[in-house]
């Protein structure tokens, strides 16, 4: 053995034993982070799985291989020492740590290369496998050797299709996707969208064929141009548009000129009257563009306060609507939208704008949207007539009306989403009865009345009178009777049971708004309703029988706008005047939808003879000249009846003749119809100058309060002064 040097010597006595103990430390943290971290080899892993007694299994094995034969047995047997040791284990711990990081290096890099070379063999060795390759996954075929410095790029390429949907409305804000490898904290680049760009971005939607690219941009500067407002979402878009010509520009290109450019590249097919997208591989890329463009036009609907721009907007809504029908989730929020701005404007024209577009997609596409639309339409209607007064009142009426219409689309789903509801209403009536006569109910009795005492209920149960007298008419039905006629008789129970649940003077308003319902639906729908005993129940009441006491100065009661009297008006002369009216007005519109009918003499008898006695009893001789104006007219469309009667010669049971009794002439020329005609024009005028009253109340107010414009230059101009 050679003899140790001096610095070896020196070496041992004074820095051996410190060298060994660091060496000990970092081994040992070595183990501890490789157990932490998860990064065990596959053996690790196995033994550290094993059971104690699979462990002690495995040992005595291990023990037993040495049984049969001697150590220079198996030493002589041979074997392959094999020729690298850099990866394992002992050869780490025997090696510099620099030398084990440039060795693992190169072995990285001849792994790399040798797959590489896999690679480039591949289309020798399996030419399927490599075709399939080539078609589904082009970044492995194409593998090269990565570097994390190359990771740092510019940030040019983001026109992925990770733009997802929004949502101020239900949608998500798009981000867009990365790269392999690269990093989240690079800046985007924002490119800003002037004038010439647009143009640009015209002329190529005008050329032959259409870039996907091209499309991407404009649906990325357009939600970019959309949101502007949005300063949370600003920094996170490709595009910024600041100049207002562009802004102008660009709403018409992304809203006329692309929508014109993709039908003309990619035409619809015509498929049992609807709109189908053509089988087209370019299609699906299309569609994941627009997927997101629709929730910049969702944002753009919440923002609407023109019929101009509601029409260009649902324009071009419509135009590509085809390509949302996929996506139940995006085809809910357009729907949303849409009736969401018929229902809040105060703009007729736009309120027929959003009509004519959910009519037209309704019946395009009844299995995609119809259900959508029908439930949508009813709920927002609800929301939006909670407030209800004379501004409000056309447009609350518009609403019902436009949606009944939509509900004779389908008369199978009409009757089953009716159905649904008009059940809800009558569970309603039923908690709040119970309420009002248990003790044990969980409702206040002295609150359960507003459950069904509220303009929402009685416009619920108006709407659905109104949907019934559009889809029941017998016109309309042709000799076909329609499945929504099985409504009316739950309908009419509910509605008499809530005009009977309370029957005080202070709600006569709601009870008259329920009973013109009544007479509507009877007038359309052809239904006999017994209504006069609910006019008669009005009589007996202490508002008629009693004088009033009360002098008071308060103008006339609104009844077409209210369905509960103010506490001020009870008792005085101006409320009772004013239910005489009413009163009067609607027993006339009652019978007068039956003054051509073979039986109007054995209709109106019981009638004309009970309010014969209320004149004798009463003290109230307004009302009561009122009344013999109406008992007059009564007598004498009975004798004009009974005289028509007498020429004819068919009896009672022949249904058809009787049918057809006094058919040829106009209900206007009856005695009782003259008198009705008359009176309805009176009321129309004075609705007229009403509504002008209103009208210039509101211009008025307009003038002498400012706008928020006009505030805030106010208040700048007091800031500068200051």
């Amino acid at each position: 053995m050679a003899k140790a040097s001096k610095a070896t010597k020196k070496f041992q006595t004074k820095h051996l034993k410190h060298t060994l103990d660091h060496r000990k430390k970092l081994k040992n943290h070595a183990k501890k982070t490789k157990g932490r971290r998860g990064n065990k080899s596959e053996q690790e892993k196995e033994e550290a799985a094993l059971t104690k007694e699979e462990q002690k299994m495995r040992d005595s094995a291990k023990e037993e291989v040495f049984k049969d034969m001697s150590v220079e047995d198996f030493f002589a047997g041979g074997f392959e020492v094999p020729k690298k040791q850099g990866k394992g284990k002992r050869g780490k711990e025997n090696k510099p740590e620099e030398k084990q990081q440039e060795e693992e290096d190169v072995s990285s890099s001849e792994d790399e290369a040798g797959m590489v070379e896999n690679m480039a063999g591949l289309a020798e060795k399996d030419p399927e496998f490599y075709k399939y390759l080539q078609e589904n996954d082009q970044e492995l075929l194409n593998f090269e050797g990565t570097n994390p410095l190359d990771a740092i790029s510019d940030g040019e390429d983001e026109d992925d299709d990770g733009e997802d949907m929004v949502d101020g409305s239900g949608l998500k804000e798009g981000v867009s996707s990365k790269s392999n490898g690269q990093s989240d904290d690079v800046d985007k680049t924002t490119t800003e969208v002037d004038l010439k760009l647009v143009k640009k971005w015209k002329k190529e939607l005008g050329a032959s064929s259409l870039s996907i690219k091209l499309v991407r941009n404009i649906v990325s500067a357009f939600k970019a141009a959309v949101n502007a407002n949005r300063e949370d979402l600003v920094d996170t878009y490709k595009f910024a548009v600041i100049d207002g010509k562009a802004f102008q520009e660009l709403m018409f290109l992304a809203l006329k000129d692309m929508p014109a450019a993709i039908l003309k590249a990619h035409p619809y097919q015509i498929t049992k009257g609807a709109r189908t997208l053509p089988n087209n591989s370019n299609v699906t890329k299309v569609s994941s563009v627009l997927k997101s463009h629709a929730g910049s036009m969702i944002t753009m609907l919440h923002d609407i306060t023109n019929t101009g721009s509601a029409a260009l907007v649902l324009h071009s809504l419509d135009q590509i609507l085809p390509y949302f029908l996929s996506y139940r989730r995006i085809i809910k929020e357009i729907v949303k939208s849409v009736v969401e701005l018929g229902a809040t404007t105060r703009d007729l024209e736009t309120q027929i704008t959003a009509f004519a577009f959910l009519n037209n997609a309704s019946r395009e596409f009844k299995k995609s949207i119809l259900d959508t639309v029908l439930k949508t339409t009813y709920s927002s209607f609800i929301k939006s007539c909670r407030k209800t007064n004379i501004r409000t009142m056309p447009l609350i009426n518009f609403q019902k009306n436009s949606s009944a219409e939509l509900f004779g689309i389908d008369e199978v789903l009409g009757y089953q989403i009716g159905f649904e509801y008009v059940r809800q209403l009558a569970i309603h009536l039923r908690n709040s009865i119970n309420a009002t006569t248990k003790k044990s109910a969980k409702v206040n009795p002295a609150e359960a009345y507003k459950i069904v005492y509220n303009w929402q209920f009685c416009h619920s149960l108006d709407f659905w009178s109104r949907v019934l007298c559009a889809q029941c008419n017998p016109e309309k039905e042709n000799g076909t009777e329609s499945q929504l006629r099985q409504l009316i008789y739950p309908l009419v129970q509910v509605t008499i049971g809530v005009i009977r649940l309370i029957p005080t003077a202070q709600f006569f308003p709601l009870r008259f708004y329920l009973i013109k319902s009544l007479i509507r639906l009877s007038q359309n729908t052809g239904t006999f309703i017994p209504i006069y005993p609910l006019l008669s129940e009005i009589l007996s009441s202490t508002a008629f029988t009693k004088v009033p006491k009360k002098k008071s100065t308060l103008p006339a009661f609104d009844f077409e706008h209210n369905i509960k009297c103010n506490q001020g008006y009870l008792g005085t002369k101006v409320y009772q005047d004013g239910l005489g009216d009413q009163f009067i007005e609607l027993i006339c519109e009652y019978f007068v939808l039956y003054c051509k009918s073979v039986s109007f003499p054995e209709l109106s008898t019981p009638a004309y003879i009970a309010l014969r006695r209320y004149i004798k009893s009463s003290k109230n001789s307004k009302f009561n000249k009122q009344v013999s104006n109406v008992l007059e007219k009564l007598k004498q469309n009975s004798d004009f009846v009974l005289n028509k009667r007498s020429e004819i010669d068919f009896s009672p049971t022949n249904r058809a003749e009787v049918e057809r009794f006094l058919n040829d002439l106009a209900w206007n020329k009856t005695p009782l119809g003259s008198y009705v005609a008359v009176q309805r024009e009176v009321k129309e005028e004075k609705a007229r100058i009403l509504r002008e009253s209103v009208a210039e109340d509101d211009e008025e107010s307009n003038v002498q309060q400012p706008s928020d414009d006009d505030m805030e230059d106010v208040q700048m101009s007091d800031s500068s002064d200051n």
